[in-house]
């Protein structure tokens, strides 16, 4: 039988199936019952493991321990240090249930030097008070306090023992659990599908001699054995942070599966189809490209120049372009979307644009316009808060095919919208997007098919966050990436400030002096309204707030609650210089780009993630005039907030302050929608394990290229049903 046909809820091992630790019942008259209720609490308990992701034989070997404890000696009561963790025996020779303060269960135990130790527990059944009567030998593991009496452990681990007990002879795993699953029953469990499982090597002979024999690591059922039951006089620190040779044969194993899925997932890509779309020569005075080449009032910069020739060259394919295009806050990655259109539009297909606020979609809305209409290009724009009438006449311009491009926000993918030749989806702030949703747009192409039914449009995917190397070379590994690593030119630095918000009114008082020399500002709050949670000062109180205090100035407030035209009334009249002050929430965190603000304040900066605050400070330091972003923050401060401050203020290269988010928060952040919770690395983390990637992606080319079959069983042991997350 297959490994992963031997599902636990079939098994006959009652270990595999008991729901708890409790001893069955004995009377004859209640066996019958016993029987009856058996198969109710059997998918109960594989429901729980189910939970956990456990569902076979493998699922149970593979799911290893997230921590140790050394249950493998004693020490003597006398010896006991409070703060420690420790293991102890004794004798019970005093068992109450006092009720001052409160009711609670007082045992007292003494070993065989007279040295005594009281257990105390606040919450206990009727069973443990017998479990632990007079007389009894115990061996307790718990935190060692200081009690006013003499030492003592509150809710320590208790095991009834005779004098002759033997010592475990290995460190004790402790699994991750949930509710209903006690450790025992799962120590149990995975020991019995340790015995029925032979976990056989998959990787050919000549991977492993090429990429696992220079890590110097054990047999794959070596390191699940070590792993599961490390001998006492293993390196248990070793075991603890994961850079024991068997996890890192494990995590090269997890590695080498995720870059598998990853790259199987991007050669399969290449056998589907989509329109080829050429590029026209330079001086082809009918290309789209050429014109808006000419018609634009600046030069592209080096950087902008190799990515446009990647799209284009990607775009002239019979296969679906998947790209990734990173680049810094303010780097100019809408300008390369738009001759990507262009080149779609050359070749007689439409091109979409997907944004994930309204304020965004309609900035580019508006840029977009302004460099193609004026070339006989028509830009339809669809959005929630279109009127009716405006909403039809998009719709028919995007089902006609009038409008060659279409722009907007999850307006986009409703089930009214069609296309008359989409050949080209652009999703901007893709990790804010679900799997579902770009599926969907991506969907909308099929008008382009020509009958083909494995037919998909080009896909350009935009992020103002940067992707660290490491996480580039993994979740994202099925994509090609372009990175514009270079600012236009005549940007000014801007120079970030972290002030207390003891500092109040001194920060207004700098926000009067910018507005009245000409200059813009915008003030960012974390919250619209008071919370009984979060006392903040929220963005209505604050606007209220600056109203009044600064008469002299026109002040706009705009935040996600407000209607779309509202906001867009407000977001105008401050990009024409009609509102000098904008107090907003993280609306304007991206998209938004106005020359003349030159001060930013961020109120209870510490709230704000570190990619957040970059986005946020990237709204200003667009024009000539030298810019500055206040940071303020209430204290105390945590640790975290303050080494995220601190980034902020060393640095303005968004790919360092990704790489420092990377260690900090973990790729959650970055990855956004993209992938599935389950999807995520289990046992390797990128940070600590980064240096593993290049040999894992260096085994799985070799493995796709000559050992397809290997590929496939590796997949089915480490992935499962999970793979399909990583191709999303």
């Amino acid at each position: 039988m297959p490994l992963s046909d031997r599902r636990v809820a079939a098994s006959t091992d009652p270990l595999t199936l008991e729901e708890s630790d409790a001893p069955r019942a004995a009377a004859p008259a209640k066996k019958k019952a016993k029987a009856e209720e058996k198969p109710k609490t059997v998918v109960k308990t594989a429901d729980k493991l189910a939970k956990l992701g456990l569902k076979s034989d493998i699922d149970l070997v593979l799911h290893l321990p997230m921590r140790y404890e050394d249950e493998t000696s004693l020490m003597p009561i006398g010896e006991l240090i409070p703060g420690d963790i420790a293991q102890t025996e004794g004798v019970v020779f005093d068992n109450e249930i006092a009720y001052r303060p409160r009711r609670q269960l007082l045992v007292k135990i003494h070993d065989d030097a007279g040295d005594e130790l009281t257990l105390r527990f606040l919450n206990f059944y009727g069973s443990q008070v017998k479990q632990m009567a007079h007389g009894v030998r115990l061996r307790v593991r718990g935190d060692v306090r200081g009690g006013f009496f003499g030492l003592e452990m509150v809710h320590p681990a208790v095991r009834p023992v005779d004098d002759d007990t033997p010592l475990p002879q290995a460190l004790t795993p402790v699994y991750p659990s949930t509710a209903g699953i006690s450790q025992a029953y799962l120590r149990r469990a995975i020991d019995n599908a340790i015995t029925r499982v032979d976990l056989p090597e998959l990787l050919p002979a000549p991977i492993a001699k090429a990429h696992l024999q220079p890590l110097n690591v054990p047999a794959l059922l070596d390191a699940v054995k070590t792993l599961h039951h490390p001998r006492a006089d293993s390196d248990e620190t070793a075991l603890i942070d994961g850079t024991h040779p068997a996890w890192t044969r494990i995590k090269f194993e997890e590695l080498l599966a995720q870059q598998l899925s990853l790259k199987r997932a991007h050669e399969e890509r290449r056998t589907r189809a989509a329109p080829a779309m050429p590029r026209r020569a330079a001086d082809d005075d009918a290309s789209l490209v050429v014109r808006l080449l000419r018609a634009l009032p600046f030069a592209l910069t080096g950087a902008q120049q190799r990515v446009v020739a990647e799209i284009a060259g990607e775009l002239t394919l019979a296969h679906p372009m998947q790209r990734l295009l990173q680049g810094d806050v303010g780097s100019g990655k809408t300008i390369v979307a738009a001759l990507a259109a262009a080149q779609a539009i050359d070749s007689g297909y439409q091109a979409a644009l997907m944004a994930p606020t309204e304020i965004l979609a309609e900035q580019h809305a508006r840029k977009l316009r302004g460099w193609l209409e004026p070339l006989g290009v028509t830009v339809a724009w669809l959005a929630g808060s279109l009127k009716a009438k405006e909403k039809r006449a998009a719709l028919e311009a995007a089902a006609l095919g009038t409008a060659k491009l279409v722009i907007g926000t999850h307006a986009i993918i409703q089930d009214a919208v069609e296309f008359a030749r989409l050949g080209l989806v652009i999703v901007d702030e893709q990790h804010r997007f679900g799997v579902a949703q770009r599926l969907a747009l991506r969907a909308k192409a099929q008008n382009a098919a020509d009958g083909r039914h494995d037919f998909q449009p080009h896909q350009l995917m935009m992020s103002a966050t940067p992707i660290p190397r490491t996480l580039a070379m993994t979740y994202y590994a099925d994509l090609d990436v372009s990175t514009i690593d270079e600012l236009p030119p005549g940007r000014t630095p801007i120079l970030t400030k972290i002030v207390s918000d003891a500092r109040r009114n001194e920060i207004i008082g700098r926000v009067r002096e910018a507005a009245l020399t000409g200059r813009q500002v915008y003030w960012v709050c974390p919250l619209i309204e008071e919370s009984e949670t979060l006392q903040l000062q929220t963005a209505v109180e604050t606007y209220e707030t600056l109203v009044a205090t600064l008469p002299e100035l026109r002040v706009g407030l705009v935040h996600g609650r407000l209607a779309p035209a509202e906001k867009a009334a407000v977001m105008d009249a401050f990009s024409r210089n009609e509102v000098q002050l904008l107090v907003a929430t993280t609306v304007i965190e991206v998209g938004v780009d106005v020359p003349n603000a030159s001060l930013m304040v961020i109120e209870h900066a510490e709230r704000f993630g570190l990619a957040q605050l970059h986005q946020l400070r990237g709204r200003v330091g667009r024009g000539s005039a030298a810019s500055v972003c206040v940071l303020m923050y209430a204290n105390p401060l945590s640790q975290t907030a303050r080494s995220r401050l601190q980034t902020m203020r060393e640095t303005t290269d968004g790919f360092e302050i990704a790489r420092r988010d990377l260690e900090i928060r973990g790729p959650g952040e970055f990855l956004g929608a993209r992938q599935s919770g389950e999807a995520m690395l289990r046992f390797a983390s990128l940070e600590n394990d980064g240096w593993l990637i290049e040999p894992a992606r260096a085994a799985a080319d070799q493995m796709l290229a000559q050992f397809p079959d290997a590929v496939t069983r590796h997949l089915a042991r480490w992935l499962g049903a999970r793979e399909h997350y990583l191709k999303a």
